[in-house]
């Protein structure tokens, strides 16, 4: 009984902990960026900053799908048949504020990355929204 309350425990330990951390920036390509001049790309950065310590918005999308299709199977009297079928989909996006953060920071990234490549000097902020999750 002890040793299943300490496994509960961990498992729910380790879970909270992997909810609870900073998710890795998600690759994102700076060759979108290297034709903003380095005023721009600084101006981005700090837009981008701006909108990680104001709080990361979830985006808004809808995920409800209908389809209409041609089934077969067996009937309930001993036979089978092809009979029209109607499906009826709420699907899940993986669209969260981790995946958005992870995206934008991705981005800063990315800048950085350009303005280092034009030999801009950039001005890199902590964001301290990112921090104080970790």
């Amino acid at each position: 009984m002890k040793a299943l309350q300490l496994g509960l425990l961990a498992v729910t330990t380790v879970l909270l902990t992997a909810c609870a951390s900073t998710p890795k920036p998600a690759y994102v390509s700076p060759t979108q960026y290297q034709s903003l001049s380095c005023q721009q790309l600084q101006s981005e950065y700090n837009r981008i900053h701006q909108y990680i310590e104001n709080g990361v918005e979830t985006p808004k999308r809808t995920g409800v799908g209908v389809g209409v299709g041609l089934g077969g199977g067996w009937g309930s009297r001993g036979g089978w048949g092809i009979g029209p079928s109607i499906s009826v989909n709420m699907g899940q996006s993986s669209n969260t504020k981790r995946t958005e953060l992870s995206r934008v920071l991705g981005e800063q990234e990315a800048i950085v990355q350009a303005a280092k490549f034009k030999g801009c000097p950039i001005i890199v902020r902590t964001n301290t929204a990112t921090a104080a999750k970790s």
